[in-house]
């Protein structure tokens, strides 16, 4: 007696096909993840680092306030590491009591080069007010 099984042939490449069509997008996938992950530890040092060039722009004009009790004439544009610190000073008089008192606003902004949206730009602003 002949057995007329039918025959199954080339079901296992099929199988081994799709699983390592599966495996190369699963890696394909974390290969992006992980990329991802990186970029965003770095631009979250980076904006860090942007913070701190700002605090460190209003430590200056701070500073310059108090030895001198007026707004620097022209406040520059600090270049610290990457970033260009732009700082602005805004006095305001008033009178109180008959005593004349000035209300000096500070606010330093620190930024990368290039636009915005790209993945290397930050920009971190601080502020922060004055009696004198």
């Amino acid at each position: 007696m002949t057995s007329s099984a039918p025959k199954q042939h080339g079901f296992a490449a099929i199988a081994a096909i799709f699983l390592i069509v599966v495996l190369a997008a699963l890696g394909g996938f974390m290969l992006t993840f992980s990329n991802t992950q990186q970029l965003g530890s770095a631009q979250d040092i980076l904006g860090s680092r942007a913070y701190w060039a700002a605090r460190g722009g209003l430590e200056w004009v701070i500073g310059s306030v108090a030895a001198s009790g007026a707004c620097p004439v022209s406040p520059p544009s600090l270049s610290i590491d990457v970033f260009t610190v732009t700082v602005t000073c805004l006095p305001t008089a008033y009178s109180e009591a008959g005593a004349t008192v000035t209300i000096f606003q500070f606010i330093s902004t620190a930024k990368t080069a290039g636009a915005v949206g790209s993945a290397t730009y930050v920009e971190r602003s601080i502020s922060a007010s004055m009696e004198k």
